[in-house]
């Protein structure tokens, strides 16, 4: 886990071209799948063995003690680490794609593995940083998390699972250095695509020796997903705050992708209320955070097999589950100039004919030309006045234009009425118009 301040975009130096320019389980189809006859439930996950996830860590471990010590970006032992899990991978039947990037002179990679079926149209993602800091081997900081998704995608393999959504794996690649190879993965793909991902899951430190509980609260189904499944164990679960929008699944929101994802703490002192209702002691949660300790000793096997059968869960719940069909589409497609560093403009949809009130998944499609997206703040603004923010001001995102769709819970609000998307540019030099708009029940 990355807990610096981000750097400027202008710090990175520049990307190579990616190794393909389309991912298996991508490609649009001529015409969706027939849905089922009729709803079904989703499927129960397997239980995830806790001594599979461990030999992962101990293969990450003689990896790292094989080169130098450690598995950082631009290292041997990160690009060792990809080819292992690779291997795995492509032994129980993955389609991969190894995705370079370079950044600071140096060559880093992600690892991309799609398992074949499901919609592609509904693709739901799980990833891990697999890189470590260059002090240490990096076990917790994130051998966990990414053992944790490599044995859940093996478990896919071994119940030659049949899933509704395409289920999708990722590893990532200099998260320890400002998330740049999520960014990179983001950043590449087009809008078409990015659209597809239904909810992305992010597993960053998931056995901290000391161990709380942690839950992103992100996308309010995602979040349920995983509440609901600590709850059926006992275990009290609390939301994610440190470091929160410092990890992977932060590249993925700030796009509009739907995130939510696990974490057990790192360098923060756990207090003497979470250890009445975790145990433990009043000391960090991880005391060998991005450091030479954190090795194979610096797990709790608890922690790791529940987060690991969490991780199952949640990909067996949310990628089995039958998808109900869309609801109907309200629509503006006049565009609006947008002023540069001026006041804020908006485009109404006018909704009618729906009963009660939106949904807690309310698809918000955001088509808005500009020449450095990240100038703008973009809101959306319910009938009766409440602001949700879709993306905030970021001085350091150069990219062009806000192609997106984002998913807002407004099931507080009545669905009936003037929805604004309000758009306001906050820096000086770039400029742009909003080319359409449209809600989605």
């Amino acid at each position: 886990m990355n807990l610096s301040v981000p750097r400027r975009a202008g710090a990175v130096a520049a990307f190579t071209a990616l190794a393909v320019t389309a991912l298996a389980g991508t490609t649009a189809s001529a015409a969706p799948p027939a849905a089922p006859a009729a709803p079904s439930a989703a499927l129960a996950a397997p239980d995830i063995p806790l001594a599979n996830v461990k030999q992962h860590l101990a293969d990450l471990q003689s990896i790292a003690t094989a080169n130098g010590g450690n598995r950082a970006h631009g290292r041997t032992g990160y690009k060792a680490s990809i080819d292992f899990v690779k291997a795995k991978l492509d032994a129980a039947g993955y389609t991969t794609t190894v995705q370079q990037f370079t950044y600071n002179g140096t060559t880093g990679y992600n690892l991309i593995a799609d398992w074949p079926g499901g919609d592609p149209n509904q693709v739901l993602m799980a990833g891990a940083h697999l890189d470590s800091v260059s002090s240490g081997a990096g076990i917790n900081d994130n051998g966990s998390g990414s053992a944790g998704i490599l044995e859940t995608a093996l478990a896919v393999a071994r119940a030659n699972l049949q899933p509704s959504k395409h289920l999708r794996f990722g590893w990532w690649g200099a998260e320890e250095l400002g998330l740049v190879g999520s960014k990179y993965y983001v950043n590449n793909l087009p809008s078409s695509e990015r659209s597809k991902i239904s909810g992305y899951l992010n597993f960053d430190m998931i056995g901290s020796p000391n161990p709380g509980y942690f839950v992103y609260d992100d996308d309010p189904a995602i979040e349920q997903t995983f509440k609901g499944y600590f709850a059926g164990l006992g275990v009290p679960t609390e939301i994610e705050t440190e470091g929160d929008g410092r990890s992977d699944h932060a590249s993925f929101k700030n796009v509009g992708i739907p995130v939510g994802g696990l974490f057990t703490g790192a360098s923060r002192v756990k207090t003497s209320a979470q250890v009445q209702k975790w145990g433990g002691t009043t000391t960090a949660f991880d005391r060998c955070y991005h450091s030479s300790c954190d090795t194979t000793s610096n797990i709790n096997d608890t922690a790791l097999d529940r987060n690991s059968d969490a991780i199952a869960h949640a990909i067996w719940t949310l990628g089995t589950a039958t998808t109900p069909p869309p609801g109907p589409v309200f629509e503006n497609t006049a565009d609006v100039a947008i002023p540069d560093n001026g006041a804020a403009v908006t485009s109404t949809v006018n909704v009618t004919g729906v009963t009660g009130n939106a949904p807690s998944t309310l698809k918000v499609g955001v088509d808005i030309i500009h020449t450095w997206r990240g100038d703008l703040v973009v809101d959306l603004v319910a009938p009766d006045g409440t602001v949700y923010n879709l993306k905030p001001f970021s001085s350091s995102d150069s990219a062009d234009n806000v192609q997106t769709t984002y998913t807002v819970n407004a099931s507080s609000e009545l669905a009936n009425g003037a929805w604004k998307l309000r758009v306001q540019d906050k820096a000086a030099q770039d400029t742009g118009y909003i080319n359409g708009f449209k809600l989605t029940f």
